[in-house]
């Protein structure tokens, strides 16, 4: 496995970097705008692609990168489902998988910290954010923050998982750079509290300065998405109700992006293929099938994901192979969902986008 640990001695924010192999798939964890350049840098060293850019939660003292990767790669942006920035490609919930090639996360919601506060585990080690920190925990006087959520996050969650296992916080202040759970169950101060109103008492005394970048940072990172609104000046996006009127015509192909997982857990528009959004670009390419369908079947491509991010890059992507029809709707299966669309239920097991474009009905049962 590829793994690297890097650090912005402003924020003092550990950002990290997996990849199974040279040549494959990459998920970045928690980047820093300012540091942008430098992990570009690094995975062109590193020849992998980044696919997935990650925030452990909203972030109050530094500017994510979030935003500016996906304006440089095209990667998917990820986080948790509460988390009130305005959008992002995917949201994980308590329980899901984040996944690349050869690499698979448990998702934890550890809320307590903020109120969109995730950990991310793999098989040696856990990726915490500010829920646990090297010999400390995180701030709980902002940002909806709660003491006692964030000792249940502790206590009931992270520190149940193996003692040997690593720790990797978003920060650390002091110059540590790695941990394991048993040492933070026998040397972190915070973790040696008999109850929860004991660990409640702790965190109301501390009393904090505000971070000094938490009034540019908050607001910097809860507008990171990308603006729909210009897609619909250009006439390449759809609202939910001409998205409906498309529905079961023969020269309209709806193209879900989504992965497998997003598909089973939230259903998908009746009839539609499925392309995933890492596969789209080679699709697009002279010879690929999305291109073929557009330029050699005539069919309309109209993209749809979560909330409309990937579909906006897809139709950019598409335009820019010059199949003029393509759109996508606007606000995503999140939007249709909520205007009352028509879903079906993925059931079972579904092989990824099949190059015939073959519609999965047989595995599908309609909600109106």
């Amino acid at each position: 496995m590829i793994f690297r640990q890097l650090f912005d001695n402003v924020s003092s924010t550990y950002t990290y970097l997996v990849a199974a192999r040279r040549g494959g798939e990459a998920l970045i964890i928690d980047p820093v705008l300012e540091k942008v350049s430098r992990y570009l840098q690094l995975l062109r060293e590193l020849d992998v692609q980044l696919v997935k850019a990650v925030d452990t939660h909203l972030h109050a003292d530094h500017v994510t990168g979030l935003g500016a990767l996906r304006d440089r790669t095209h990667c998917v942006t990820v986080m948790g489902e509460q988390s009130k920035v305005d959008v992002v490609s995917m949201r994980l919930s308590d329980g899901d998988r984040l996944q690349i090639e050869g690499v698979c996360l448990e998702v934890i919601y550890t809320p307590g910290h903020t109120d969109d506060s995730y950990s991310f585990v793999m098989p040696d080690r856990v990726f915490t954010g500010d829920t646990l920190l090297i010999r400390g925990t995180g701030r709980t006087d902002f940002q909806n923050g709660d003491a006692r959520a964030q000792y249940e996050s502790l206590f009931g969650r992270l520190l149940r998982l193996p003692e040997e296992m690593l720790v990797y916080p978003a920060h650390d202040y002091k110059g540590d750079t790695v941990s394991t759970i048993g040492e933070e169950k026998a040397f972190n101060p915070r973790l040696q509290v008999r109850s929860i109103d004991e660990y409640v008492a702790l965190m109301n005394a501390l009393h904090l300065p505000k971070p000094e970048m938490m009034d540019v940072a908050v607001p910097a990172n809860m507008r990171i998405g990308l603006r729909q609104e210009e897609l619909v000046h250009h006439g390449w996006a759809l609202s939910v109700q001409q998205a409906m009127d498309l529905l079961g015509q023969r020269d309209t192909t709806m193209i879900d992006l989504r992965e497998r997982h997003e598909r089973e857990k939230h259903g998908s528009i009746p009839g539609a293929v499925h392309a995933p959004y890492r596969e789209l670009r080679e699709s697009l390419l002279p010879g690929g099938v999305l291109y073929e369908l557009a330029a050699t079947m005539n069919q309309r491509l109209v993209f749809y994901c979560a909330f409309g991010e990937r579909s906006a890059m897809a139709v950019q992507a598409a335009q820019g192979a010059k199949l003029a029809s393509a759109c996508h709707i606007h606000g995503g299966m999140d939007a249709w969902k909520k205007a009352g669309g028509p879903v079906q239920i993925v059931t079972g097991l579904l092989p990824d986008f099949s190059p015939c474009f073959q519609p999965f009905n047989s595995h599908l049962r309609v909600i109106t």
